[in-house]
């Protein structure tokens, strides 16, 4: 089969390898779409993530759907031609954290595309039974794609204790902060302020329901806004918007950390987090939120379509991290299409 490897920071290579069979509990599944996701071009400039670094050739991408196509033993609830999302993550199962459904922590967990795991850019992968996911016809293999970034929308909305009296400032409309946007839609009387530097997303925001939209560069934040908010997400990964999460936050509020700065450590203001006695909350990934992406999107709560703005082929991988990385004013989910 076909597969597309990062060789080295800033090279594809299209190589040939032998199409995996699956094991006891897996199936094999004919993966039909990939996100192009930040992390994905994070290892293709930079060849590393923190502490995780490339030091082989790594085939990318970790947001996929596909098909099934053969059926190990002991597999019961799949069969051959069944419709599937996969979540990337798996975990050993074992441990304290897995017991307690908190398997997103677990330190044996194998997530795709994380070095030195290899990820979905490639025809086929097998991958355990319980972490494929059935989705209806009525769910394409692109919007099925995202239910991994949806997964993280949904889990910060569960991490933020939404209630339908708050009022929520989300910084970033990236892909995460339009799912987190959303996720915290779904909780109706919600009223929700949305911030980026590009209007080509602030658009896509007001179109998902946001009720305020900020461009900081068309406006002073300090001015428009107050410290008046019950919950603030930072999702855009940026030193700058983790500086103002505990500025923003009203007293007694949560501040929800969301994205991943290229930093490791960022200095915020504890005078802010003390007085206010604020509620600084970290999250890893997702757990438990694959079925409700299932749900959500299936009864048309929540609309993936409309954030899926580029196509590519499979043969143009590299073409499409290029251009998620370098056309962020005019796209939000690039899709390729193994």
């Amino acid at each position: 089969m076909r597969a597309m490897y990062l060789e080295r920071p800033g090279k594809i290579v299209e190589k040939k390898i032998r199409e995996p069979s699956p094991k006891e509990g897996e199936v094999l599944v004919r993966i039909r779409s990939v996100g192009v996701c930040g992390s994905d071009i994070h290892y293709y400039q930079e060849g590393r993530i923190g502490k995780f670094v490339v030091r082989r050739p790594l085939i990318l991408g970790h947001e996929c759907s596909g098909e099934v196509v053969e059926v190990g033993k002991k597999v019961d609830d799949l069969k051959v031609g069944d419709r599937v999302a996969l979540e990337p993550g798996i975990p050993c199962r074992m441990c304290e954290h897995c017991k307690s459904g908190r398997y997103n922590l677990c330190s044996k967990i194998r997530f795709m595309a994380t070095p030195p795991i290899d990820g979905a850019f490639v025809e086929y992968v097998a991958h355990p039974a319980d972490f494929a996911f059935k989705i209806p016809r009525k769910i394409s293999f692109d919007e099925a794609a995202l239910f991994e970034p949806l997964a993280v929308g949904l889990y910060a909305a569960e991490r933020a204790r939404i209630k339908p009296t708050d009022k929520v400032l989300i910084l970033g409309a990236g892909p995460i902060g339009l799912t987190t946007l959303q996720a915290v839609r779904c909780m109706r009387g919600v009223e929700v302020s949305v911030i980026d530097l590009y209007e080509f997303r602030l658009a896509k925001a007001k179109e998902l329901g946001a009720d305020e939209v900020i461009n900081p560069k068309e406006e002073d934040i300090w001015k428009k806004l107050s410290s008046s908010f019950d919950v603030v997400f930072e999702t855009a990964g940026s030193a700058v918007t983790v500086k103002q999460t505990v500025k923003l936050a009203k007293e007694g509020g949560r501040v929800i950390l969301v994205g991943l700065p290229g930093e490791d450590e960022i200095a915020l203001d504890t005078k802010q987090i003390v007085f206010k006695e604020l509620d600084v909350l970290g999250m890893h990934r997702y757990a438990n939120m694959y079925p409700r992406a299932v749900k959500l999107t299936q009864e048309g709560s929540i609309n993936l379509k409309t954030l899926i703005t580029h196509r590519f082929s499979f043969e143009e991988t590299e073409k499409a991290l290029k251009f998620a990385r370098d056309n962020k004013d005019s796209c939000i989910k690039v899709i390729v299409r193994i």
